[in-house]
């Protein structure tokens, strides 16, 4: 089948597929692919604690490398999104920690990383008010919408979107 750009790759999860964090997931998407691994609730340094809610971290780690301002700035949009769904306020006084470990990236990473944490969630049994996913969708020079865009496209999109401001 032809990829026409109005339909999704072909995508896939698997939970528990590590046993030290007390959840974990791996969600694949065409050829891109991230692990998430959830770590908590857990006791935090007195220094960090939130008196009313659980402490949130999210890390985002590239392939190869350290961190960029780009990881940085989609570790913040994943940590906004799940606080925004966890029931913190059940555990005060606790952290609760999401890493991301990209495997490769074809593309739509961003909501390949969201829906991975949602999933390591679950399977940490956290709970939450609902659950959520992620789509990517790119704007192209002719001003159509692609869902799903290759790496390709999704610079493309974004040097046009540069163009227009």
């Amino acid at each position: 089948m032809e990829y026409t750009g109005t339909q999704l790759r072909e995508f896939g999860c698997e939970q528990s597929l590590l046993s030290r964090p007390d959840g974990s997931a791996i969600f694949i998407q065409g050829d891109t692919s991230v692990l998430a691994g959830v770590y908590g609730p857990a006791e935090i340094k007195v220094s960090r604690e939130i008196h009313n809610k659980a402490t949130l971290e999210v890390i985002l780690r590239p392939k190869v490398g350290l961190p960029a301002v780009q990881e940085k700035n989609q570790e913040q949009l994943i940590r906004e999104t799940c606080e925004s769904v966890i029931l913190g306020s059940l555990h005060p006084r606790t952290s609760i920690s999401i890493v991301l470990q990209i495997i490769s990236d074809a593309g739509s990473l961003l909501s390949c990383c969201l829906n991975a944490s949602c999933m390591g969630m679950m399977d940490a049994g956290l709970p939450m008010q609902s659950l959520f996913c992620g789509i990517t969708c790119a704007l192209d020079c002719d001003g159509h919408i692609t869902l799903d865009p290759s790496s390709k496209l999704q610079k493309v999109s974004i040097h046009l979107i540069k163009a227009i401001k």
